[in-house]
C-alpha cells in the first residue's frame, strides 16, 4: 500500500522531467484504477479457491515489477504503464490479504468469533501504507541520491523480501474441503442495501484520499508557494497517519458510533482545506488534510467490517474485491474531476464545491447503509 502513494510527493518533479500539466498528473496518479479494477474484479476473487498465499505471493511479485518498470522506463508511456501494474498488484493483494488476516487471526484465536481485530488491522495496514510511501518519497526525494530512482529500488527489494516471506506463511484455504466453486459476489439474504451503502461510503472515503494524494503536492506547490519535496509529502502523509491514528484510537467503537465520528470530521476537514487556499496557510491546509484523513478512516472502517458482514462465509474476498474496486473508483475519478473543474472555475471555488458534494454524499451514503 505505501508502494502505491510512493510517487505522490514526486509528481512535480516527475512533470518536469516528462513535460506534462496538472491534469496529466491527475491521469497518471488515477490510470492505476485501471489495475486495480483487473485485479479486484477479474482474479481477486480466486482466493477463495484456490488459496491466499497462491494469490498473495504474485500480487507481491507483480508490484515489484512495477517498481522496476518506474526505475528503468523514463518518460511518460512508463509512468503510466507502470502504474497500472502498480494498480494490479495491489489489487490481486488487498482483498486477499483482508481476507487472509481474518482467516489467520480465526486459526490463531478459535475462541473469538467475530473478532473486530482482524478488520481493525486490515484498515490500519491499509491507510497507514498509504501514509508511509508519501513520507519516505518526501525525505529520499529532498535528502537523498537520485530522487526518482532511488525510493522504487528500495521499494521492489522491499517488495520482494516480503514475497519470499509470504511463501512461507501457512495456507488457510482447503481446497479439497469446497465441494462447489464460491461464488464470486455472494452476498447474505437482504444484505444488498447494506452493501450498497458501505461501497458508497468507501467511495467518498478514498475520494479524498485521491484528491490530496493526486493533487496535494501540485497545491502546496502552486497555491501555497512551495517547493520542498519534502512538504510536499507532508499533505499525504498528515491525511493517511490520521486515518490510521484515528482507527487505532477509536477502531472498538461500534459502526454507529464510528460513523457518527467520521460524519462530523469529515466535512469539517473539508472545510478547513477550503480555508486554506482561500487564505494560503501551510498549518491550516495540513489541519485540513489530517481531519479529513480521520474522518474518512473512521467511515472506511466502518465500511470495511459491513462489506465483510454482508458477505457471505464463502465469498468474503470476492465482495471485499467489489467494495474495493468501487472504493478505488474514488481515489481515481474524485481529483480527475477536480482537475477538469479547476481549469473551468478554478481551484478554491472548486475546492468549495467539492467539499459540499462529498460531504453531502457520506450523509446520503450513511443513510442507506442504516436504512
Amino acid at each position: 500500500m505505501a508502494f502505491g502513494t510512493l510517487p505522490t510527493p514526486l509528481w512535480p518533479m516527475f512533470a518536469a522531467r516528462d513535460h506534462f500539466g496538472a491534469t496529466m498528473v491527475t491521469v497518471a496518479f488515477a490510470v492505476m484504477v485501471l489495475g486495480i479494477s483487473v485485479g479486484f474484479l477479474s482474479l481477486g476473487h480466486l482466493s477463495d479457491r484456490v488459496g491466499r498465499r497462491v494469490v498473495l505471493v504474485p500480487a507481491l511479485l507483480t508490484s515489484a515489477t512495477a517498481a522496476l518498470l518506474l526505475t528503468v522506463w523514463h518518460g511518460l508511456a512508463g509512468l503510466l504503464v507502470a502504474r497500472v501494474v502498480t494498480g494490479l498488484g495491489a489489487g490481486l493483494m488487498a482483498s486477499t490479504a483482508t481476507a487472509y488476516l481474518d482467516d489467520l487471526y480465526a486459526r490463531a484465536h478459535p475462541d473469538r468469533p467475530g473478532s473486530a481485530t482482524p478488520g481493525l488491522v486490515a484498515a490500519v495496514v491499509n491507510l497507514g501504507g498509504l501514509a508511509i510511501g508519501p513520507l519516505l518519497a518526501g525525505v529520499l526525494g529532498q535528502w537523498g541520491p537520485a530522487p526518482l530512482t532511488t525510493p522504487f529500488v528500495l521499494a521492489g527489494t522491499a517488495l520482494a523480501v516480503l514475497a519470499a516471506l509470504a511463501a512461507t506463511a501457512p495456507e488457510t484455504v482447503d481446497r479439497r474441503a469446497l465441494r462447489d466453486r464460491p461464488r464470486r459476489f455472494g452476498l447474505r439474504g437482504g444484505a444488498r442495501a447494506a452493501f450498497a451503502g458501505a461501497a458508497g461510503t468507501g467511495f467518498l472515503a478514498f475520494a479524498v484520499m485521491g484528491f490530496f494524494a493526486a493533487l496535494g503536492a501540485v497545491m502546496i506547490r502552486d497555491v501555497l508557494g512551495m517547493s520542498s519535496v519534502f512538504v510536499a509529502g507532508m499533505a499525504p502523509f498528515a491525511l493517511f497517519a490520521a486515518s490510521a491514528v484515528a482507527q487505532l484510537a477509536l477502531g472498538r467503537l461500534p459502526a454507529r458510533r464510528l460513523v457518527a465520528v467520521g460524519l462530523a470530521l469529515y466535512p469539517v476537514g473539508l472545510a478547513l482545506t477550503a480555508v486554506a487556499l482561500f487564505r494560503p496557510v501551510l498549518a491550516v491546509f495540513l489541519a485540513g488534510a489530517a481531519v479529513t484523513g480521520a474522518g474518512a478512516g473512521l467511515l472506511f472502517k466502518a465500511a470495511v467490517g459491513e462489506s465483510v458482514e454482508a458477505a457471505r462465509p464463502e465469498s468474503r474476498a470476492g465482495v471485499l474485491a467489489v467494495f474495493f474496486v468501487i472504493s478505488y473508483v474514488g481515489t481515481g475519478l474524485v481529483p480527475v474531476a477536480f482537475s477538469l473543474a479547476s481549469h473551468a472555475w478554478g481551484p478554491r471555488p472548486t475546492v468549495v464545491a467539492f467539499a459540499v458534494a462529498l460531504s453531502a454524499g457520506a450523509v446520503l451514503t450513511t443513510r442507506l447503509r442504516r436504512g
